[in-house]
């Protein structure tokens, strides 16, 4: 069961409750939001209270929704509550951690629930070691003009058309939406700043033991004047040989910081590059648009504007596949499909391979019945 609770038709609010509905392997039973209850949402019952979805048997409940400052809501308090009272474990995104409520975490132990906090970083983290730069595998990192633009929907749309050609493809989950589809990871804006690029050098560590092609979820941008410290750590600790560049077509200024204006395309790509660590130069292979809200003429064409703009294959993944920017990808990193070990079909079934463990980056996982 998905808590959304007046977030769930959110385009900003909601992303995760969104992300988890298209991409995680573990069904969704039902979603809760009060203020639409009786609805559906993508063929999936909307109800009102937590006593309204139990009849479809769910396991876990999620928070599927972000909130500013990453705190819950007071009335949000009842709701977590009423589900562990019921003997639901509970997934949480937020940057605040249910097991640092007393109140909830002796209520957990009464009922048999399990309170998972996805944003809470693993103990021992540290500088990068260099190790990062040893690795076999192939890292891709998206990178993006804006926060909220799609570089998780991309690294995701990417990494499943490389294992439908049989590549054993990772998509490497650096954030909480990330974490609840693939059930591993770790949330990389929780992590103490000193730490970060350590942070993520473990994450593409444990993403080569798991295959050979690991697509970084990109967080922030290095423009924006709130999280451009995120990007840059991502962008040192995970050493990626290739980026996509993702943009929100048509957009010209960061969102919600007036006076912030989006460069060119061109001048983005040698932004990245030139940020890129002087030990791993790595280079954007293709730029991927969102171009949700524009008509299918408009969208061809801003795909062929960002394309004359960068010189770069450009395209919408999620609208038009992800084929022409996996193309340009392996042969940016001089890869081709024949050339990677194929998957095992049960390794196909979820983003990442799947959800088991092992280097030390995990965070706590699903139980094998995960039913939302």
């Amino acid at each position: 069961m998905i808590l959304a609770e007046g977030k769930s038709a959110d385009p900003h609010y909601g992303k995760t409750a969104r992300g988890v509905l298209r991409y995680s392997a573990h069904p969704t039973v039902a979603i809760l939001d009060s203020a639409r209850a009786g609805e559906t949402q993508d063929g999936i019952p909307v109800v009102g209270t937590v006593n309204d979805a139990l009849c479809f048997n769910p396991t876990t409940a999620l928070v599927g929704v972000a909130t500013q400052g990453g705190r819950f809501p007071p009335a949000w308090r009842e709701l977590l509550r009423s589900c562990v009272a019921k003997g639901l474990d509970v997934e949480n995104g937020l940057h605040e951690f249910l097991s640092d409520d007393p109140e909830l975490v002796d209520l957990a132990a009464r009922h048999g629930s399990e309170l998972r906090d996805l944003r809470k970083p693993p103990a021992g983290l540290n500088v990068p070691t260099g190790e990062n730069l040893e690795l076999d595998a192939q890292v891709v990192l998206t990178v993006g003009s804006d926060c909220a633009i799609g570089k998780m929907t991309v690294s995701l749309e990417l990494d499943r058309e490389a294992r439908e050609r049989g590549l054993r493809s990772v998509f490497v989950p650096t954030g909480q939406t990330g974490i609840a589809i693939a059930g591993w990871g770790i949330s990389v804006d929780a992590v103490v700043s000193d730490f970060l690029a350590g942070a993520a050098e473990r994450l593409v560590v444990e993403g080569a033991a798991r295959g050979d092609l690991l697509w970084v979820e990109g967080q922030g941008a290095l423009l924006h004047p709130a999280y451009s410290g995120v990007t840059l750590g991502l962008i040192h600790g995970s050493a990626p040989h290739a980026y996509v560049l993702c943009h929100q077509a048509g957009a010209t200024e960061i969102e919600g910081f007036l006076g912030h204006a989006i460069p060119p395309l061109s001048e983005l790509v040698e932004l990245h590059e030139r940020a890129s660590l002087t030990a791993r130069p790595a280079r954007v292979a293709c730029v991927a648009l969102n171009t949700r809200g524009l008509g299918e003429d408009e969208a061809q064409a801003a795909v062929a504007e960002a394309e004359a703009d960068t010189g770069l294959p450009a395209d919408d993944p999620v609208r038009f596949g992800a084929g022409r920017l996996l193309e340009a990808v392996l042969e940016s990193i001089d890869l081709r499909t024949g050339t990677l070990q194929a998957e095992t079909t049960a390794s196909l079934a979820t983003p990442s391979g799947g959800r088991a463990g092992s280097a030390g980056a995990t965070v706590q996982t699903p139980r094998k019945d995960t039913r939302r």
